[in-house]
């Protein structure tokens, strides 16, 4: 078969889980290995076999390092992958600490879940992979330079573009040859927004057949900001958080957000807009990013700010479990900043146990949060969470701050699409959720028709003809989740809510009869409902 031939097994009517498979002339070619996050129904395909057999795929490229883009990389290569993993210097210099970061995590999380599964009677789990796992990975990467063509057969080659989004992240111009004319084809990466404190505004050709476009914030726009305003309302958040006794928790994704808040929180306290008090980062992994940051410096848009930040005595990193556990004894008003970035794991659901249930406590929500995550469920007002098995009411202000999101907003998206064109063939919209894709996909029909736009679902497999994308149908490979299954809340997200709202209505009761009454109406319930097979 001359016509490429693509899949989509990962981003595909949700925000995570990132991987694309192009098969051209006998070569596989991926394009991105992300891990799913967010609903339990979801992550489950972290542990699930990959849908197309390893060993039969010839090369990897990726196009950054946030983990939702490389991180089952180390899965893939344990499974049998043996080619190499190209990708920027940067993004090399920073998967080489987040994917053992991974690993570490996956194991202790496993080993947290194995011991509540041995008191349960319940099997136990492997973790995806492991922190050695990640460093046998490191070993297939290659670095490739920005804009220099790197041929991958006589039919391929490729090269990156600067996208904006964090430091080494790149879109993959591929082009196919061995026919009259050769097909091009965009996929976009993470795009980044015009003003961002350490990146380039994002940069690629024009002229495609085919594009494939992130479309996170398909449904959304956000007020243009300057740097000046931008750290106008952090100051804002801030001096609202300023408690005597409290603390502002930040959960940040430890690669660049972490490093932009801080360089603007030391601008604004060098300049006495805001009173001098401690900057924790509470995060092994954003210190080693810091570090690659810190050598990255003279290529980075304003990396001086940043090196200014670090050397402040008022900012202080903590490295051993020990010392993040000697937080929760701080005394007066602290920052501190932790991953993850949506609450998911790591330090900072330590942080939120100990302070959310605080009327003193502050909590600034500064990134993209998935559907399911606890930090979706803290934006959206949750009065009552689940952390680590116990429950804990919300008492702690919640804010958001958008002016540090690390993607384009609706209107900077159609700018780069608009920017790319002509798209003789086809655009594919992915990396969103389903209001987000289908809301840009209707602008885009409305500012843009002469482009077809495409939006396919999980594990889709399309052919990629000069006159349009095929849908194809494979005996083999069936969708392992269905389309409403992806991108949305599940059966898990749905009991835990009713289990907090269960146990609030029982604790407004002030007597045992009340109680008695719920309990004897949700056994009713059960007992009515229709068993099936």
């Amino acid at each position: 078969m001359s016509d490429p031939v693509l899949y989509f097994h990962g981003a595909a009517g949700s925000v995570t889980g990132s991987c694309f498979v192009l098969e051209y002339r006998g070569v596989r070619t991926m394009i991105d290995c992300g891990l799913f996050q967010g609903a339990k129904t979801e992550k489950e395909l972290n542990y699930r076999p990959f849908p197309f057999e390893p060993a039969a795929v010839d090369a990897v490229i990726l196009t950054h390092a946030h983990i939702d883009h490389s991180g089952l990389v180390p899965k893939l290569v344990k499974a049998g992958f043996g080619g190499h993993i190209y990708c920027t210097a940067a993004t090399l210099d920073l998967c080489a600490i987040m994917l053992q970061d991974s690993g570490h995590i996956q194991e202790s999380e496993v080993e947290q879940l194995n011991r509540r599964n041995r008191w349960r009677s319940r099997d136990v789990i492997e973790p995806i992979y492991t922190a050695d796992d990640a460093r046998v990975a490191m070993t297939q990467f290659q670095a490739v330079a920005h804009k220099e063509w790197h041929e991958l057969s006589g039919h391929f080659r490729f090269r990156f573009w600067d996208a904006g989004h964090l430091l080494g992240s790149a879109s993959v111009e591929i082009e196919l040859s061995g026919t009259d004319e050769p097909i091009r084809m965009l996929f976009s990466g993470d795009i980044g927004p015009q003003h961002k404190l350490l990146e380039a505004a994002p940069e690629a050709p024009q002229g495609f057949d085919y594009i494939i476009c992130e479309s996170t914030y398909g449904d959304r726009e956000r007020e243009e900001v300057s740097d000046e305003a931008r750290r106008g309302l952090l100051r804002e958040i801030v001096l609202k958080a300023h408690h005597p006794s409290g603390a502002l928790l930040i959960p940040s994704f430890a690669v660049e957000r972490t490093q932009e808040l801080l360089a603007d929180l030391n601008i604004l306290m060098d300049g006495g807009s805001l009173p001098r008090c401690p900057i924790v980062i509470d995060s092994p992994l954003a210190s080693r990013a810091t570090a690659i940051f810190k050598r990255h410096a003279r290529a980075m848009v304003n990396g001086n700010l940043l090196v200014k930040a670090l050397n402040s005595k008022n900012v202080r990193f903590t490295e051993t479990a020990e010392q993040s556990k000697a937080l929760d004894l701080l005394r007066g008003f602290h920052i501190i900043i932790a991953a993850s970035g949506m609450c998911e794991a790591g330090r900072i659901r330590h942080r939120l146990k100990n302070w959310l249930w605080r009327d003193e406590g502050s909590v600034l929500i500064v990134g993209f949060q998935a559907e399911g995550t606890l930090g979706r469920l803290l934006q959206e007002g949750a009065r009552t969470v689940k952390i680590q098995g116990d429950e804990i009411v919300v008492r702690a202000t919640i804010h958001s701050l958008e002016a540090y999101s690390g993607h384009a907003d609706a209107t900077e998206l159609m700018q780069w699409v608009a920017g790319r064109k002509p798209v003789r063939t086809g655009l594919f919209l992915v990396h969103g959720e389903v209001a987000a894709r289908d809301q840009l996909k209707s602008r885009l029909a409305v500012e843009q028709p002469d482009i077809t736009v495409l939006t396919p679902s999980l594990d889709a497999c399309y052919r990629l003809t000069r006159q349009g994308a095929e849908l194809l149908a494979p005996a083999s490979l069936r969708p392992r989740l269905a389309a409403q299954e992806v991108g949305h809340p599940d059966w898990h997200n749905e009991y835990q809510s009713i289990v907090i709202d269960l146990e609030e209505r029982l604790r407004r009761r002030p007597d045992r009869k009340g109680r008695a009454v719920i309990l004897r109406r949700v056994k009713r319930a059960l007992n009515d409902e229709p068993m099936e097979d």
